[in-house]
């Protein structure tokens, strides 16, 4: 077995709103494939949060089974984004904020300078 970087993982998606933190690895795939169409075997990490906030699990696929993380944070919670039943994919930023227990969509961040400006 490889440790996995989440953040070197092709494909981040991550699912708003609610899920029974009861599925396990099983529950969560047929949810992926039945209710969103998607392809489990991609190289892709899905992620999923319980109504508290303060724990999520992420799946992935490593290419002879599936790796099931279960995180719980002993202080904080996750912005977890909760307006919408859908999928978002995010960037390896986004999933750091998160992590960090930032908003995935931040008002403000400093934008590169377009090339061959300099100010």
């Amino acid at each position: 077995m490889k440790i996995i970087d989440l953040t070197k993982v092709k494909n981040v998606f991550i699912f708003c709103g609610k899920t029974d933190m009861r599925r396990q690895i099983d529950g969560l795939t047929a949810t992926i494939v039945e209710e969103y169409d998607m392809n489990v075997y991609d190289d892709a990490v899905f992620l999923f949060c319980g109504g508290r906030k303060d724990r999520f699990k992420a799946l992935y696929w490593e290419g002879d089974g599936f790796i099931l993380l279960y995180k719980r944070l002993e202080n904080g919670r996750l912005k977890w984004p909760r307006d919408q039943q859908e999928i978002k994919q995010l960037t390896s930023q986004q999933l750091r904020w998160l992590l960090e227990g930032l908003s995935i969509d931040q008002k403000v961040t400093i934008q590169p300078a377009a090339e061959g400006i300099v100010t």
